[in-house]
């Protein structure tokens, strides 16, 4: 097999490589400049992928690829060295290939081993990631949520404009072909008028533990891992991995972890195009203290004009009692269609509702509650196959998960934490005060109350957050109209980069 490369900063060569790297993917780093491989590839061509970000959904990304006739994993590159050595190991067993492996994501781009290029690496590495490979050469997949702020998801939609490269978001909803059909269905008028939607992510979240300190893994490039992020020590979390989720400097909570998903198909079926114009949150990190930030239960109002999509966040169990009895076994299910997972879409119109799962499990049921028969599922390929297809093609249009779908869809989740980060601390009573005016979000907020309630969390006593309720401008992408929060706001709508690992500004 071929082992990891594994820079050594004691050699001189490696030095002025490391330099040459700075310079060329640093905030400087030219937007228009292609590498010579950035021809359309011909049907018959094999596409060589490299994949960044290999310990966790990135093994999917493995899978997916090497399976594919025409196809081949000729990279993998991961800052643990022993993540990296394991793959490298696994997927070269019964191969007529090698792998390389590689420790850093510049040096992969620059090997000349790979065709496309594909990320799952932490939410805060996605943009850079992705923009690193476009200017390349390389068309990419960029695993959800395509960002890990507003802003930087529109540079990297613009860059792919300007390059005219295919760069597919790991929204892989948008392939199932039961959603699309249902999403046609609803478009078609067969139910009326969209009252609301609501995206729920009722997944079981436990409690990561207090007093951080968590060791980085022997062998990792630390540095490299933090990237655009400041580099964090000690360490505020205990589990190195996967924990990251958590914190706001290098994830999204579970609304733009698991509910990125949800978020894409809720917005999808409203038929918006666009981030939405005025966002609130509810909620709060309850039921236990612990180390981690983003809230485990939320409620978020996207107020469309034509109609609200709601997002609901529930990482507690559906009661108390479920807490003792493996929580992912009692998780609450949507009201309207009761014992269904709740991890779903739900689609209230006028003359009826749709369920949407995330396996894709479609249900229809009449304004009666009557079951009507679900729309014929489309033909379609999976996610990846479609990026495939979209490269050998060379046409934007032949993608179900584009990277500006994903970004608009990603850019929801933000706002949403956006709201929480910029509000303030209240009991139940102030809280169904300030949204008693809106009907079907007094309705969300009393169930999610219940819910904390029958988990042992009193809102009579104890606090949530009542975030902002914040306009944006669907058009700048950017906060207006809010007085002295605007700041504020496009603050952590565009926070600031680590050099060198700077995502470029893209007019």
């Amino acid at each position: 097999m071929t082992h990891p490369e594994k820079p050594n900063p004691s050699n001189s060569d490696a030095a002025v490589s490391s330099r040459r790297q700075v310079l060329k993917y640093g905030a400087g780093f030219g937007i228009a400049l292609a590498w010579p491989n950035s021809t359309v590839l011909g049907a018959n061509d094999a596409i060589r992928v490299g994949v960044v970000g290999v310990n966790g959904r990135g093994q999917s990304h493995m899978s997916a690829f090497s399976k594919m006739d025409g196809v081949r994993v000729s990279a993998l590159c991961d800052v643990d060295p022993n993540v990296l050595d394991a793959r490298v190991t696994s997927l070269s067993k019964g191969q007529d290939y090698s792998i390389k492996g590689f420790s850093d994501i510049r040096a992969m781009l620059d090997s000349g081993e790979i065709d496309v290029f594909s990320t799952a690496t932490p939410n805060h590495w996605h943009t850079l990631a992705g923009i690193w490979a476009l200017q390349a050469g390389k068309d990419a997949y960029v695993e959800k949520p395509i960002s890990h702020n507003v802003w930087e998801g529109r540079q990297l939609v613009n860059l792919a404009r300007k390059l005219n490269r295919i760069c597919q978001g790991g929204t892989q909803s948008r392939s199932m072909g039961s959603i699309q059909a249902a999403v046609k269905w609803v478009h078609d008028g067969n139910l009326g008028k969209i009252n609301y939607v609501k995206g729920l992510c009722y997944k079981p979240r436990q409690s990561i533990g207090k007093g951080g300190g968590g060791e980085i893994p022997a062998g990792v490039d630390y540095d490299i891992w933090s990237g655009p992020a400041a580099i964090e020590k000690p360490l505020r979390r205990k589990k190195f991995h996967y924990d990251w989720h958590w914190f706001y400097a290098y994830g999204n909570g579970d609304m733009g972890n698991q509910g990125i998903h949800q978020m894409d198909v809720a917005r999808w079926f409203l038929g918006e195009s666009k981030i939405a114009p005025r966002t609130l949150s509810l909620g709060g990190r309850l039921g236990y203290d612990d180390d981690g930030e983003t809230p485990n239960t939320q409620i978020v109002y996207h107020d469309y004009e034509a109609a609200p999509l709601i997002f609901e966040t529930r990482g507690l169990p559906k009661d108390k009692a479920s807490q003792e009895s493996g929580w992912g076994k009692g998780m609450n299910t949507p009201e309207e269609f009761p014992g269904k997972s709740g991890i779903a879409v739900v689609v209230v119109c006028e003359g009826g509702k749709v369920y949407v799962s995330a396996g894709g499990d479609v249900q229809v049921i009449d304004k009666d509650g009557k079951k009507m028969e679900a729309p014929k599922a489309f033909k379609t390929e999976d996610n990846f196959e479609n990026f495939i297809t979209a490269v050998r093609a060379g046409k934007r249009d032949l993608q179900y998960a584009e990277c500006e779908e994903t970004h608009i869809s990603s850019a929801l989740c933000h706002t949403g934490l956006i709201s929480h980060q910029l509000g303030t601390a209240v009991h139940s009573q102030e809280a169904r005060e300030s949204i008693k005016a809106d009907a079907v979000l007094s309705d969300r907020y009393a169930s999610m109350e219940d819910h904390l309630g029958q988990n042992g969390v009193n809102l009579n006593k104890e606090t949530l957050t009542l975030g902002a309720y914040l306009k944006f401008n669907p058009d700048t992408e950017w906060y207006e109209g809010n007085g002295d929060l605007d700041a504020k706001a496009n603050k952590l709508a565009r926070p600031s980069y680590r050099e060198p690992y700077v995502v470029p500004e893209v007019g």
